[in-house]
């Protein structure tokens, strides 16, 4: 077994300050506050900050945040394609038919261009968002509107038939 072995520099041999720097800077008492238990806010009363005698623990709220992971239209817009591959998305015809909440993404942005048909099923998005794809010719379907996963289904049957 190897023991760890002190390295000779901490020994400082023929060095008269000890890494002090100049001799000036750790003479006397004031540089260590005081002699023996002298110092230690015993010398002086001073204001103290406004955490000082507060008790420890934890107080106040602090609610759960809803956490936001968005998507841009542009960025779904190049990678429809792979995702059709990858079977997130389903082509029907000319249309995509997607549930964003299978990559995690719980709202959609409207940055970017929608040249392609989509009917997309979200927990939220933009109001630019839902104009583009509308424009389109698609559709998107908040699940924060409705109230319960069947008429999620029924909204998106409904947007299926229409067309």
């Amino acid at each position: 077994m190897t023991t760890h072995k002190r390295k000779k520099v901490v020994r400082y041999r023929a060095s008269k300050t000890h890494g002090g720097g100049s001799m000036k800077k750790r003479r006397g008492a004031g540089h260590r506050g005081g002699r023996g238990n002298a110092g230690s806010g015993k010398r002086a009363d001073t204001k103290k900050p406004s955490f000082v005698g507060r008790r420890f623990g934890k107080y106040g709220f602090n609610p759960r945040k809803n956490e936001i992971s968005a998507m841009n239209l542009r960025h779904l817009e190049d990678s429809v394609e792979t995702l059709v591959a990858k079977g997130v998305f389903t082509k029907s015809g000319d249309t995509y038919e997607c549930d964003l909440s299978k990559i995690g993404v719980n709202k959609l942005l409207g940055t970017g261009k929608v040249t392609k048909k989509l009917n997309i099923v979200v927990e939220r998005a933009s109001s630019s968002a839902t104009e583009k794809i509308e424009a389109a010719g698609g559709k998107v379907i908040s699940t924060t509107t409705a109230h319960s996963q069947e008429a999620v289904q029924d909204q998106a049957e409904q947007a299926v038939s229409a067309e």
